[in-house]
């Protein structure tokens, strides 16, 4: 299933973030070599996987209950959210194993970001 009705059904500055986040997840993809990569709905959240034992899924979400921010999240049994907290700090919240929390009304960390995606999308690329 296509992304695209999530991203429709969110207010317009939510669509704005996901969307420029969207971008950085496919620029990384093309950086790392794991695209293309598998875009669709999982858990009712745009997911994008690269292919089979590059990588880990990411997902984005926004929910009304934290209208000020979007999520970035990763599959919750890899090390990835803790190795961005060591690399990145304070420059955004995290929850747990799962999550990043970056925050609307403020321009994305794109370069942190990229990295990001990238330790993502070749995560068992890394560990082998």
């Amino acid at each position: 299933m296509s992304v695209e009705p999530y991203f429709a059904n969110v207010p317009q500055a939510v669509r704005i973030h996901l969307e420029n986040l969207r971008d950085i997840i496919r620029a990384a993809a093309e950086a790392s070599n794991t695209a293309p990569l598998e875009e669709n709905l999982k858990w009712g959240q745009p997911s994008f996987a690269p292919p089979k034992r590059a990588g880990t899924p990411i997902r984005l979400s926004w929910s009304q209950k934290t209208p000020d921010r979007v999520d970035l999240l990763v599959h919750c049994q890899t090390t990835l959210v803790d190795a961005w907290r060591h690399r990145f700090g304070e420059l955004f919240e995290y929850s747990g194993t799962r999550a990043v929390h970056i925050p609307l009304g403020t321009p994305l960390p794109e370069e942190a970001l990229h990295i990001m995606a990238v330790m993502a999308l070749t995560y068992h690329r890394r560990k082998s």
